[in-house]
């Protein structure tokens, strides 16, 4: 992780680090203000949260309360060495805890990160550098031997060189790529979290056998998603990029909607509408770009090939947002690597959802074939040894998908999970289900894992699709398991062999969706200096319902976006249209405004955690309409999951609001209490708001410019990055 420090006045500093701002002082005795803790007791109070919160998880999937659990750490000192230092943490246990579980507590505490990293050591390297955001390769902490070649199925360079290549191109980018964690909790199955430093909400992961492997992995996800825009999906990219020659890509178009809304004649193919507008009910309107809110240009449409015959058909880039999330996306050292990896995970998603929703059984994978893979069976009995059943399972439909699956199972809360994988190579589809299986997971995070059910709607519940799609954890059917399989096991192997390998097992791949009479759609991406490409199969490879595009569009946010972030500047007039339309729009009150408009605010703001309920209560406030107001306070404090302080502002509104609206109770005879109750600083803000003094407590002004917005303002900056880069490449083929 990143910390940049910014120098304050006299001795306070100021640590930055994802939505967090840390503050250190020192004494008064040492020449500070004494208004902070200092550095080094920030690391001594760093190892005893740690500690508890070890102790928290134990308990948490125990079902232990914490309640009469206390905890402290006292740092002893060596009178001759004072950095020389004994770590006391102790713990006190209320007497009706088992001796197992004091024992488990005991233990969870041993595990503390910070204990471990003080423990082994680590190294400090203090250097002078030029400029703090350049160096991509710097934070990777794996420097492969660049004079060994390690080959790994399906990928057409050496991992060695696959990584020093990603991670170039990543440092020509300006980007600072950071590992958050590593993840190694049974042979040969690795896994570790990647990030961008300057932007932590661009990450990816990645997977493997080794953990080269898994760098690999997560450095060409990130590729790959920088190169299909995915980390910026749904959001806001700014005036800046909304009016320039290009959003997305140099060769976009855009194109107006027709008479009455009509869609563009320019746009999609005879085929695509069919699929996509079956009812006529999709308008122009409905496919105005997200990220720019810029209508006046039109509909912002992205060139892809038809494979059938080669002829570019544009699709529009609200459209491909809206349906296919990162489905469909790959990067590779060769396109014919990139495209085998996206048409396999094209498979997967579909085939998994087919085995899912139909409640479909499959056949067990043999002992005797698992025996021939002794790398993954070490990582399936490493589970088994854990105290968690794994079920192998052929998942290829009776040969037909390069498909498999491992599931496993969880007998302390009865959860499981179904990990799917696919390549044209069994071993390789085997080895994915079950490092996928295990990504980023901890045994404590298999705790988590849902219940199977014989319901079967909650199976063919569209979003339990989507939760399987993000991370494999939605609800599966008991069907599942049955021990009738409704397929017979088949050894399959769409492998080829030899340096055109990627390149046959591409073709062959594209062969099985020309059978099942599906057209296949290919972009490709180069302008970053890596081979990525974004592959659409219409009626196939979507992961939402093509109705979304009606009724669940993301570009509801040009409805509101631009009055949201104006707030404070809106007349009553304006106030009450925006509230008329967020009435009209019908929208779940429990959505949040980030969500809403596509704008990241802090997390630990008034605005990161505001919800449609709590705008439409604040204009409501802004408006002196009292009434409505207090009805929608009512609800939030009924439902509010927000946080104590502003649950505490509302509580005091509801009784302001309640004498306000009440002819016999005078403000006077109750506001000295109200005032003990919830303090001063917090009545004068409920007061002014009901006065009109205060209008949106606890929302900082802002605007389309984005001011105060840092968290959004550094994912722009990071989108911003590519665009030069596009933007070169185009200038240079003019």
């Amino acid at each position: 992780m990143e910390i940049k420090v910014n120098f304050l006045d006299n001795l306070r500093l100021e640590a930055k680090f994802d939505d967090f701002t840390v503050v250190a002082d020192q004494p008064i005795r040492y020449k500070g203000d004494g208004s902070a803790p200092g550095p080094f007791d920030y690391f001594l109070a760093s190892s005893a949260l740690c500690a508890a919160y070890f102790v928290k998880l134990y308990c948490q999937t125990r079902d232990i309360p914490t309640d009469n659990i206390r905890l402290s750490q006292n740092n002893i000192v060596d009178p001759e060495n004072r950095y020389k230092q004994i770590f006391k943490i102790q713990v006190e246990l209320p007497a009706d805890i088992s001796e197992k579980d004091r024992q488990g507590i005991l233990r969870s505490i041993d595990r503390c990160t910070v204990k471990k990293v003080v423990q082994t050591g680590p190294e400090f390297v203090i250097e002078e550098v030029e400029n703090l955001d350049a160096n991509a390769q710097a934070l990777l902490m794996l420097d492969p031997a660049l004079d060994t070649s390690t080959y790994i199925v399906g990928k057409d360079l050496p991992l060695e060189q696959t990584i020093a290549n990603m991670s170039g191109i990543l440092a020509g980018l300006g980007m600072k790529i950071e590992i958050a964690s590593w993840r190694n909790i049974v042979p040969n199955v690795w896994s570790l979290h990647i990030r961008d430093a300057q932007s932590p909400m661009c990450f990816t992961n990645g997977k493997g056998a080794t953990k080269e492997g898994a760098l690999a992995s997560a450095l060409g996800e990130f590729i790959e998603r920088l190169n299909c825009n995915f980390f910026y999906n749904d959001q806001f990219w700014g005036e800046d990029i909304a009016n320039a020659d290009f959003v997305h890509y140099p060769d976009e178009r855009w194109f107006k909607p027709g008479r009455k809304d009509a869609l563009p004649a320019e746009i999609l193919d005879e085929y695509c509408r069919e699929i996509y507008n079956p009812d006529g009910e999709l308008l122009g309107s409905h496919l105005y770009d997200t990220n720019s809110g810029n209508i006046e240009r039109g509909i912002c449409s992205l060139p892809f090939v038809r494979q059938s015959d080669g002829e570019v058909v544009y699709f529009p880039s609200n459209l491909i947002e809206n349906l296919y999330l990162s489905n469909g996306m790959s990067a590779g050292n060769t396109l014919a690597e990139a495209q085998v990896q996206c048409l396999s995970e094209i498979f997967e998603r579909a085939v998994k959802r087919e085995i899912l929703e139909g409640e479909l059984a499959l056949p067990d994978v043999p002992q005797d074939v698992l025996a021939k893979y002794p790398g993954i069976l070490a990582g399936i009995q490493g589970l088994e040894e854990q105290g968690f059943p794994v079920l192998v399972k052929d998942a290829s439909l009776g040969g037909a998908f390069p498909v498999m699956c491992v599931t496993l199972m969880n007998p302390r809360t009865g959860g499981v999970f179904a990990s799917f994988g696919a390549h044209p190579s069994f071993e390789v589809a085997l080895e994915r289900s079950l490092t996928e299986l295990l990504q980023g997971r901890s045994f404590e995070g298999l705790n988590d894992l849902p219940q199977p059910t014989f319901e079967s709607h909650a199976v063919t519940e569209p979003n339990n699709f989507v939760e399987h799609f993000i991370d494999s954890s939605g609800v599966v059917s008991w069907r599942f398991f049955s021990a009738k399989a409704d397929f017979e096991f088949v050894e399959w192997d769409f492998a080829a062999e030899g340096e055109n390998a990627n390149v046959e097992e591409a073709a062959a791949l594209f062969g099985i969706l020309e059978d099942m009479g599906k057209e296949v759609y290919m972009a490709v991406y180069e302008h970053l200096g890596a081979t990525a490409c974004r592959i659409l199969v219409p009626d196939y490879s979507e992961i939402y319902p093509v109705d979304d595009l009606i009724w669940d569009n993301t570009n509801k946010a040009l409805f509101f976006r631009e009055d949201i972030l104006n707030l404070h500047r809106l007349d009553d007039e304006q106030l009450h249209a925006l509230v008329e339309r967020l009435e009209e729009s019908e929208l779940d009150d429990y959505t949040d405004i980030t969500t809403l408009i596509g704008v990241e605010f802090d997390d630990n703001t008034v605005w990161g955690q505001l919800t449609i309920l709590e705008l439409k209560l604040l204009i409501h406030l802004a408006l002196q309409q009292f009434e409505p107001a207090k009805e929608l306070v009512e609800t939030f404090l009924q439902y509010n999951d927000n946080t104590v302080e502003r649950g505490l502002f509302y509580q005091a509104l509801n009784v302001v609001l309640e004498v306000a609206l009440d002819d016999e109770l005078e403000l006077a005879d109750y506001e000295v209490n109200f005032r003990r109750m919830f303090g001063n600083p917090r009545m004068d803000a409920v007061l002014g708001s009901v006065d009109g003094s205060v209008r949106f407590h606890g929302l900082t002004p802002t605007s389309l410019k984005l001011e105060g917005l840092d968290r959004h303002l550094r994912l722009i900056d990071s989108y911003k990055k590519l665009h030069a880069a596009r933007a070169k490449v185009a200038n240079l083929s003019r």
